[in-house]
């Protein structure tokens, strides 16, 4: 009897060695993992999978800090295994964290960079009252929500072949307002007026008219289709301004990725259509240098992308690529402009906008270039994020002094 008791009692510990050796397994692997995704806070993303992951690690790093910790906290075992997953993850909490510190101290001095970029003397038209507030991150903001606000969907155009819409988010301020014209990204091939609307809610509740245009898209419309229609959509904007409530001498546009592109290129060109400033969203500014700066093909084909959007390669097509690039319309003249991008984009690179920003600077134009070092293209999915907390604010202060409101 006692033998068999011996022998239970053997088979039982058997299994909790078993279940231990299991459970410290699982939490390295886990815990391995997790060090794997907080490299994509300091190393750009090898393929496009990885990159759509580097998104929501970036933006969302509160949450990967707490599922880390909770992890470490299951280490009550001595040995290697133990050892080296609590090592990883102390390094893995340390590159989830980075993204929150350094936001923190790029706020430290986001409101005066900007009050210094845009000055009265540097451009007639700039609002010389102060901004209202100086937070430009809080911690706490990370875990709220934004209100949607409703919209009306309009047809702004009509062609022989199609339709265009935009989506109109009214000011929840009474009287004639400025407006902003959002246009997607898609790389010219793709999107619509609903992608990313948490910011049109946003501008709208602090008092600004959002219009979120759809445009023709590539490779059926190439050049110069997408600035057709959005000079297009500005046209009916100003004939409909005063049903709309919109200031028309009070517009600015705002891109993302391939509609940053768009945007540039539309304010730079057409001035007299009421544009105040531009906003370009990790887009390209330089096509040819684009052309003969290609990406990593495993994230992005940018010849094809290229090639698609313009009709063909560089060579036979030069004048159409310098004429689609917003970097060779910069004047003395040239609306103010604002610029966002990340240091770890894989598939449009931050040198567009430090050309950009550099040719500004030459021609004495008032211009902000915001460069995020641990953010990836598309940061902004996430408004409330270390850089979409940056990126909104600086887009209200940068609207308060173009626009005067």
């Amino acid at each position: 009897m006692d033998m068999k008791r011996l022998y239970s009692v053997e088979a039982i510990v058997s299994l909790l060695m078993v279940l231990i050796a299991y459970f410290i397994s699982v939490r390295l692997v886990v815990l391995i993992l997790l060090f794997l995704l907080a490299l994509l806070n300091v190393c750009k993303a090898p393929t496009s999978t990885f990159w759509l992951v580097a998104v929501i690690v970036n933006e969302y790093s509160a949450i990967f800090i707490a599922l880390t910790i909770i992890t470490l906290s299951t280490g009550v075992q001595d040995g290697f295994c133990t050892l080296l997953g609590t090592v990883l993850g102390l390094i893995a909490v340390t590159l989830f964290f980075s993204p929150i510190l350094r936001a923190y101290l790029i706020s430290q001095s986001l409101s005066k960079d900007m009050k210094k970029a845009f000055t009265r003397d540097s451009n007639s038209s700039i609002n010389s009252q102060p901004f209202p507030s100086n937070e430009s991150f809080s911690v706490s903001k990370l875990f709220r929500f934004v209100l949607k606000m409703p919209y009306r969907t309009y047809t702004y155009v009509t062609y022989d072949d199609t339709s265009l819409t935009l989506d109109f988010y009214p000011a929840s301020v009474s009287g004639k307002r400025p407006c902003v014209v959002v246009i997607h990204g898609g790389s010219w091939t793709s999107g619509d007026s609903k992608q990313l609307p948490e910011l049109n809610s946003r501008l709208a509740t602090a008092g600004y008219h959002v219009a979120a245009i759809c445009y023709r898209l590539a490779p059926r419309w190439q050049y110069p289709t997408p600035i057709e229609d959005t000079k297009a959509a500005l046209d009916y904007l100003r004939n409909h301004a005063d049903e709309l409530n919109i200031n028309k001498e009070n517009f600015v546009l705002l891109g993302r990725s391939a509609g940053g592109q768009i945007a540039l290129l539309t304010a730079y060109k057409f001035k007299e259509l009421g544009i105040k400033g531009a906003i370009n969203f990790y887009g390209p500014a330089d096509m040819v240098w684009g052309y003969f700066t290609p990406t990593n093909p495993l994230v992005l084909n940018s010849f094809r992308v290229l090639e698609r959007y313009l009709g063909g390669s560089y060579y036979g097509l030069e004048e159409k690529y310098r004429d689609s690039s917003p970097i060779e319309f910069v004047t003395e003249a040239t609306v103010p402009t604002l610029m966002f991008h990340g240091g770890l984009d894989p598939l449009v690179f931050d040198e567009h906008n430090y050309r950009l920003s550099r040719k500004l600077k030459e021609h004495n134009v008032p211009h902000y270039f915001l460069q995020l070092p641990w953010a990836t293209h598309g940061f902004d999915y996430h408004l409330n994020g270390p850089g979409g907390q940056l990126s909104t604010y600086a887009i209200e202060y940068f609207l308060h002094v173009v626009t005067n409101q």
